[in-house]
């Protein structure tokens, strides 16, 4: 085994560790932090046309001021369905609808109900720094095993176990961010 089949190694880790951070800040975007946002809305899905449909593709999504959502069906037709999406999605939404368009009040957060939510970020973050141990875990025990192979030298080892820790490090230190933001959005400090 040469250096490139390490960086191969590295490249891999990272797009995983990537993957896990990303997972993560879009989870975290869909907790609702009493001012509107249309992420809100991401898990909500429609029986339209004979399947279940996301509704940012049954609707347009707008927000014309920060404790309201607009949602403008692109088939008038499908309006109750999304109104009852809405309704029955447990965001704690009560949409209500003029014919035309619906619009989606944010109520704002309870003390409780931010404890609640930030809780529910910090369990989000948790799973994501798990999902890159995970990875590092894997990375280190190819690395160990190439080292028992032969495959690669006890220094390059070292060094592999090194760069995996940095990686680590670095994505649990985003993870680490992510969840601190959401926190000061939900609870400001």
């Amino acid at each position: 085994m040469d250096v490139s089949d390490l960086k191969g190694l590295f490249a891999e880790v990272g797009k995983r560790m990537t993957s896990a951070t990303e997972h993560v800040r879009h989870e975290l975007s869909g907790v609702r932090t009493g001012r509107a946002s249309v992420t809100i809305l991401d898990s909500v899905h429609v029986e339209a046309y004979g399947s279940r449909l996301p509704l940012n593709q049954l609707a347009g999504l707008s927000v014309p001021e920060p404790s309201l959502i607009v949602a403008q069906p692109f088939d008038p037709t499908t309006l109750g369905a999304i109104e009852k999406a809405i309704r029955s999605a447990d965001l704690g939404l009560n949409p209500a609808s003029d014919g035309k368009v619906i619009r989606i009040p944010i109520p704002s957060l309870t003390e409780e109900r931010r404890k609640e939510l930030s809780r529910h970020v910090h369990k989000l973050a948790e799973e994501g720094r798990n999902q890159v141990r995970l990875v590092r875990r894997d990375a280190n025990d190819r690395l160990k095993k190439l080292l028992k192979d032969h495959a690669i030298s006890e220094d390059d080892e070292k060094k592999g176990l090194d760069e995996v820790q940095k990686l680590t490090d670095s994505f649990v230190k985003q993870i680490d961010e992510l969840q601190k933001k959401k926190d000061h959005e939900l609870l400001g400090h």
